[in-house]
């Protein structure tokens, strides 16, 4: 039997437990300090005590230390948000069955400081998986099996993803003849040989993870028996569906007359969620306005000092099913750069959004409030008027919704965003197709868990400046 390095997910949840440990006992001592003022000491000892306690069970039973979650989708901050309104639950039964008052302000200081903190901790520690994943550490070598057809695009998949930390090492592929001169690899990783010498590939490149691609010749006894044999070897198996652009919690096994099913759920994106997420941008976009306006005003001074025009540029989108609404930005280019647009569409970057770097039309201060995304903090009113959301797709121009493929319409069936997974990855690099895939992607899996996850990396991205021209 191989002996077994300390496998990441372990390392990981120690990780993430510290992080959890370290909020509750910060979030104890500010609340004994601040939210306590008549408080005997004894009390404020009963709380720093509790608190780290109560907080690490709580997320626990809320499955925010599972290995299928670890480093990965929204999950582990939708388990610190719901673990926040236990938190609430917990002292609204002590005071109605214990008798135990717990005060008002005591309540909100502390499961305040929790979700906050708790979100920007599991964001810290994903951050440090992803860095020591760059690194070459704590990453699991994979070996593929599967067909041909199936297995090119799993392991495109999966390179493009290196924060996942699967590091494909091998692969076993069906309908390829592997006599002759022909190449002994596919996307650049080794053929080992057919599905059937999987074992010995796992055994010899010493395997963490089996990835069995969508193969239909690779099913029922033949999958359960290879369920079997890495088993005994400590070795994780994992089977895609053949489904892209569908995330976990949409997925479901469903057993009928002793077959497992796999059923998928439907994007949902009305009734009491989206009333939900309006409400969310709303109170979000108030609190914004009022901490940016100063800076607000600002900008608009250097857009008229720095060059002639006005300092807001109104340009028509099109919104959710297809409504155009006039968005707000900073003006950032001279007056008359709409006149000088076409002479300039062959140099852009991408297929369908027109970005360009080095844009002569840009001003010096339009240079500087782009780096930074500022010069969409207007956008912060359609918010207001229900026009945009806080999160969601890039909000496109007629002409390039004219041009889209049947599957890009499918970006309008929500409200586009101020901010969304295009620009927390990579912004305007990114190829149409990257944003495409990444836009739909929101569509089909959105949560509010995945809007908060956002929002933090949006800081975090508009901060570095990278993509942004």
């Amino acid at each position: 039997m191989r002996t077994k390095r300390l496998p990441w997910n372990v390392a990981y949840r120690r990780r993430a437990i510290g992080g959890d440990l370290f909020v509750a006992l910060f979030t104890g001592l500010t609340t004994a300090l601040v939210a306590m003022p008549d408080a005997t000491v004894l009390a404020r000892i009963a709380v720093v005590t509790a608190l780290p306690v109560l907080w690490l069970g709580i997320l626990s039973l809320s499955h925010g230390y599972e290995r299928r979650f670890a480093g990965s989708g929204p999950e582990e901050y939708r388990a610190v948000m719901r673990s926040a309104l236990y938190l609430v639950g917990a002292a609204a039964f002590l005071s109605y069955a214990a008798h135990v008052e717990v005060p008002r302000l005591t309540s909100l200081v502390a499961v305040t400081m929790l979700f906050v903190l708790g979100m920007y901790s599991r964001q810290v520690v994903r951050r440090d998986l992803y860095r020591r994943r760059s690194a070459g550490t704590e990453t699991q070598a994979t070996v593929i099996i599967g067909n041909a057809k199936s297995v090119l695009p799993m392991i495109r998949e999966i390179k493009r993803a290196p924060q996942q930390g699967l590091r494909v090492v091998a692969a076993c592929v069906s309908g390829l003849d592997l006599s002759g001169d022909l190449p002994s690899e596919v996307e650049g990783v080794p053929v080992f040989g057919y599905p059937e010498e999987a074992m010995s590939a796992v055994d010899l490149f010493d395997a963490d993870v089996v990835a069995v691609s969508s193969d239909p010749d690779l099913h029922g006894p033949e999958l359960r028996r290879l369920a079997w044999s890495l088993e005994e070897r400590d070795v994780e198996l994992v089977v895609s569906p053949g489904l892209l652009g569908v995330a976990g919690p949409r997925l479901s096994i469903r057993p009928t007359a002793g077959m497992p099913l796999l059923h998928i759920e439907r994007p949902v994106m009305s009734g009491a969620r989206r009333v939900v997420k309006s409400v969310v941008d709303k109170a979000l976009t108030v609190l914004l306005l009022v901490v940016a306006l100063p800076g607000i005003l600002a900008i608009a001074v250097a857009i008229r000092l720095d060059s002639p025009g006005p300092a807001l540029f109104r340009q028509t989108r099109v919104g959710a099913r297809g409504e155009e609404f006039q968005m707000l930005k900073f003006r950032t280019m001279c007056v008359d750069a709409e006149a000088k647009l076409a002479q300039l569409e062959r140099d852009a970057g991408n297929d369908v959004l027109f970005k360009m770097k080095s844009d002569p039309r840009v001003t010096r201060v339009g240079r500087m409030l782009r780096r930074f995304s500022l010069d969409e903090l207007p956008q912060l009113a359609n918010v207001l008027r229900g026009e945009m959301s806080l999160v969601g797709p890039r909000p496109p121009l007629m002409r390039e919704v004219e041009g889209y493929e049947p599957d890009a319409v499918r970006r309008l069936r929500v409200k586009p965003g101020l901010t969304g997974l295009w620009q927390v990855s990579g912004r305007s690099d990114l190829t149409w197709d990257e944003s495409l895939r990444l836009d739909l992607w929101y569509v089909d899996n959105w949560c509010l868990a995945l809007d908060l996850q956002i929002l933090f990396r949006t800081a975090r991205a508009v901060f570095r400046g990278a993509g942004a021209y």
